[in-house]
């Protein structure tokens, strides 16, 4: 089947619940048609009351065996002859923008998650005893229990594919039924995984929706909102504001707005030994998801006063990006994200052009840049595969440099801290970081990650007390 001909419905809907009559909406991304139902609020109240049905039947399984049984649907996706890997691959390059290449290594880095071992580590990771999930346990003074939502509706921004499977299997695991709104750039992989489950377990099937509809449906956003005791949103400053405003206020709201991601390279990474991988592991960090994860760095901190140069790192790193794309070839950017990349490559322009002691090293056709900057400002986000390179006297320096950031910050990625690493990821975390990560373990967090500060199932669960006598 040739990619031109390749249709794909951007809906998955609980077991016997029927998508509503009429036509609904379309829209051709690349290659492909992606299409979803047309809904109305009314419809939306259905589906969520269709899901909370479903949650008597789906709590008679233990968090363990259902852990097990998304391993099963997970692991599909991790082998190249299952055909839900191939129909993942023959989709996502199109509608996530994505090469073909890179598709296939995000689809690796993000399924090997979604194995039974790795899901039931993230259970006995988050609960010291995940019986809690399935009745009361000792804690505390007595006996305790943590409790799932009878609805979890997720809002999912559509810049990484993979987002929005991993939050369903979240809530599958704390037995919450779920309804997934997807961004568009990430339909795909929510609904096969949906599609999956449903096809091995019709009662977890029955308590799983993914659903599309165009970002501004305020109508349809508003009918599942109400509906939810919990509610995950990722997306920009604005969109996590405006969603949580329309929010009950006795619904919980768990959110995970716009993060910023920095590198830091210490001297002990640029000797002459270790200059070349260093380079090589910081632009892979950098070119994973083409820049549009919350883990992508947007700039690269290089310490001074070591055998090599923040401004000679920028140039080795150059040769490195080059060398990535190469074997991870960069995808497609939509207007907004080309303006941007436009943007900030003028601006650097000029400031070479000035004097400033900016240097620029551009990929061209394959439109990577790596700008050295030595600039006290931050400058606008990076996308695209474009990075800036600022050099630092002292690592020690870095957490004063960035805590006007501290409400963004996440992920700090390191090379060449040597005995100073703790005491950096110290005063690090103190300014708002949640993770430090070597730069090869940047782009793909362990399951069991604090995500932005909490544990991704405690986020989704309330605990209830049996006080005994």
């Amino acid at each position: 089947m040739s990619a031109s001909s390749l249709e794909f419905s951007a809906c998955s809907l609980p077991s016997g619940l029927l998508p509503p009559p009429g036509p609904g909406g379309s829209v051709q991304v690349g290659g492909v048609r992606l299409t979803w139902p047309q809904a109305d609020p009314a419809w939306v109240r259905g589906v969520a009351d269709a899901l909370r049905r479903s949650r008597d039947a789906l709590r008679t399984r233990t968090a363990r065996d259902l852990a097990a049984l998304a391993g099963e649907a997970g692991v599909r996706f991790l082998d190249p002859s299952d055909p839900l890997r191939v129909q993942a691959l023959a989709l996502l390059p199109h509608t996530a923008g994505l090469s073909r290449e890179m598709a296939e290594a995000v689809l690796d880095g993000m399924a090997r998650d979604w194995t039974g071992e790795r899901l039931g580590r993230l259970l006995a990771a988050e609960f010291t005893n995940p019986a809690a999930l399935d009745g009361f346990v000792p804690g505390g003074l007595g006996l305790a229990r943590a409790v799932g939502p009878r609805l979890c509706v997720q809002v999912v921004s559509g810049s990484v594919p993979g987002v929005g499977a991993t939050g369903l299997l979240r809530s599958l695991l704390v037995k919450g039924p779920t309804l997934v709104k997807p961004g568009r750039g990430d339909v795909v992989l929510p609904v096969l995984m949906a599609d999956a489950l449903r096809r091995l377990d019709p009662v977890v099937g029955s308590a799983l929706a993914v659903i599309y509809w165009p970002g501004g449906s305020e109508e349809l956003e508003d009918a599942a909102l109400a509906e939810a005791d919990v509610v995950t949103a990722y997306g920009s400053d604005a969109t996590v504001q405006a969603l949580r405003a329309r929010t009950p206020v006795t619904t919980r709201f768990v959110a995970y707005h716009h993060r910023v991601s920095l590198g830091v390279v210490g001297r002990e990474a640029l000797e002459d030994g270790h200059r070349h991988r260093t380079a090589s592991e910081v632009a892979g960090a950098v070119a994973f998801f083409d820049q549009r994860g919350c883990v992508s760095p947007q700039l690269v901190f290089v310490e001074e006063g070591g055998a090599t140069s923040a401004r000679d790192f920028a140039r080795e790193l150059a040769v490195a990006m080059e060398a990535v794309e190469r074997h991870l070839p960069g995808g497609f950017l939509d207007p907004g994200e080309a303006s941007v990349r436009h943007q900030v490559r003028g601006t650097a322009e000029l400031q070479a052009a000035a004097g400033m002691g900016v240097e620029i090293h551009d990929g061209g056709a394959a439109g990577w840049s790596v700008i050295y900057d030595p600039g006290e400002d931050f400058g606008p986000a990076c996308v695209g595969r474009l990075i800036r390179v600022k050099p630092v006297a002292d690592i020690l320096d870095l957490p004063g440099l960035v805590s006007p950031l501290g409400r963004h910050l996440q992920t700090v990625a390191v090379a060449g801290c040597g005995a100073r690493l703790e005491r950096l990821a110290g005063a690090l975390t103190e300014v708002g970081v949640s993770r430090v990560a070597a730069f090869d373990a940047a782009p793909f967090p362990a399951p069991w990650w604090h995500h932005d500060g909490q544990g991704p199932l405690r986020a989704l669960v309330r605990w209830a007390d049996l006080e005994a006598g």
